[in-house]
């Protein structure tokens, strides 16, 4: 399994609505539920209405497609990470996963997951 490491300093944020939001930026997630609005995106691309925000993760992203019968990927991955105590933010798309961690710890996800038989691009 490979994973590619995405250029960039991200933010984890909650909003008070999607107004301001740049939805055309690459990298950007926004989710929407009955009682929040939640945004991942380059910490550069931060609207001005955020009212919560975590700043300073990194982002790495499987490569290739995911098919929807494939079980237990994102899960050997969260493993992994949580063998070394790395704390992760996921983010699913329809072709496949992203998972975040912060900066401070990046280099230690990047180590264990090469540990682990992972390909870091």
């Amino acid at each position: 399994m490979r994973l590619e490491v995405i250029d960039g300093e991200f933010s984890v944020s909650k909003l008070a609505d999607t107004k301001t939001v740049d939805i055309t930026a690459p990298f950007t997630f926004l989710s929407v539920t009955d009682d929040e609005v939640s945004l991942v995106c380059r910490t550069s691309s931060l609207p001005s209405n955020v009212t919560h925000t975590e700043n300073g993760w990194r982002m790495l992203r499987i490569v290739g497609e995911l098919d929807f019968s494939l079980v237990g990927i994102l899960a050997d991955i969260t493993r992994i990470f949580a063998e070394a105590g790395v704390g992760i933010f996921a983010v699913s798309t329809y072709n496949t996963d992203y998972v975040l961690c912060k900066k401070e710890a990046f280099q230690i996800a990047l180590d264990s997951l090469e540990k682990n038989g992972y390909d870091v691009l």
